[in-house]
């Protein structure tokens, strides 16, 4: 082979690997999901199909968490990947305001709209993100709390909606009827939201605590939460035992922003926080699966319920009543507890129960949040005590994937 062939054949050669390098790093907006379990989305768009990705299957229920008006959220789905940059720059410390969002990124908000189906009414009402968020907002915390704490509420709230759009995420959804044109629910399924009627009416009725929740969600706008650049599980609920938990010790996922961290303002920010009942023990242990025979032929009140292991956070693991070994989230569900942070005591009166907060305990305390605030904490430092390792970006680079 001649030299100048030689060449030409090299230069050819350089010329497919730079080819293939273009091509590849073009392609990046193919991001991984669930990076952990090496689930890939090929391509960021909304369906009208429940998402496949791993975790999706998975997610936590929501359920209503106090009458004090806070509430615990959950439904959602794995870990996404995505450019961390954010639409209006880089949030100082304890600053989550979004005064330099750029023009596009305004408009690009504005322009999604989010259908929610609201279930009492039976009728889907489209807002946009923004407007969703102060739904959110409003419904789940008490108007008195601090900016900082529904600054943090908003930045959760906002990331589980932009996370459910680009994930596809069906759940929850009926497939028949009105409802299933709708992107969320406004119960518990997904989060709690105001709609706009009730938005006005609060608006009216309560103008100092509506400005507050309008300031939250305005100093925040754009912004969510990001692990690695992926949104996260923004996993949130009332309050907890003194201890937030791990993923795993609660739901079927490991995730590493989600870890137990102590949690001290719950005790004494929180309402109710410390609940005692007492169940007779036929109706304890039918609840719980054991024969009310069996029960009520126990005069003794020798227990026949034991709790054998505790979670990181302090929480019942599992517990064995009768023969059969129960999970703590099963046993509390069962007997309709506020959480899982329960202790037991049984005599012949029957089986006294105390509850220590209220919620699965993964993620955010919203009480904690409120107490950390009241102690002068900006609404990223709340976020980032409660969700391990994460950053505020801006939402836009991941709403440009959707059909507006």
């Amino acid at each position: 082979m001649s030299g100048k062939r030689r060449v030409d054949w090299m230069a050819f050669a350089v010329g497919i690997c730079v080819g293939m390098i273009v091509w590849l790093f073009s392609h990046e907006t193919s991001y991984r999901l669930g990076k952990d379990r090496g689930a890939e989305l090929p391509e960021v768009r909304r369906a009208q199909s429940p998402s496949t990705l791993t975790g999706a299957a998975e997610a936590p229920p929501v359920v209503a968490a106090s009458a004090a008006g806070v509430r615990e959220s959950g439904r959602e789905t794995g870990r996404s990947k995505a450019p961390a940059t954010a639409a209006g720059g880089t949030a100082g410390s304890n600053n989550t305001e979004s005064s330099k969002v750029s023009k596009d990124a305004m408009a690009l908000l504005d322009r999604l709209k989010i259908k929610v189906y609201l279930a009492d009414k039976r009728e889907v009402e489209t807002v946009t993100l923004e407007q969703y968020v102060r739904g959110v907002v409003a419904a789940e915390l008490p108007l008195a709390f601090e900016p900082a704490a529904m600054e943090a509420q908003a930045l959760a709230a906002r990331t589980y909606i932009v996370r459910r759009l680009v994930l596809e995420d069906r759940t929850g959804i009926p497939e028949t009827g009105t409802a299933s044109e709708a992107d969320v629910t406004d119960t518990v399924t997904h989060q709690v939201y105001k709609s706009l009627k009730e938005m006005a009416e609060l608006k009216e009725s309560d103008r100092e605590g509506w400005s507050k929740v309008d300031r939250a969600v305005e100093r925040t706008k754009g912004r969510i939460i990001v692990y690695e650049g992926e949104p996260i599980q923004a996993l949130f609920f009332a309050s907890s035992n003194g201890h937030t938990e791990n993923s795993e010790e609660v739901f079927p996922m490991k995730l590493p922003y989600l870890r137990s961290v102590d949690s001290p303002w719950d005790r004494t920010e929180a309402s109710n926080w410390e609940v005692k009942s007492t169940l007779g023990l036929t109706e304890f242990y039918k609840k719980m699966g054991v024969g009310s025979v069996e029960a009520a032929a126990n005069p003794s009140g020798k227990s026949l319920v034991r709790i054998l292991d505790w979670t990181t956070g302090g929480r019942v693991k599992d517990l064995l009543v009768g023969d059969e070994r129960v999970s703590g989230e099963e046993a509390r569900e069962k007997l309709g507890l506020r959480s899982a942070a329960f202790s037991l005591k049984q005599d012949k009166q029957g089986v006294h129960v105390t509850t220590y907060g209220s919620g699965h305990g993964v993620g955010m305390s919203q009480w904690g949040a409120e107490g950390m605030a009241k102690q002068g904490k900006g609404a990223e430092e709340i976020i980032k005590y409660y969700y391990k390792g994460v950053q505020l970006a801006g939402a836009s680079e991941w709403l440009r994937k959707l059909p507006l």
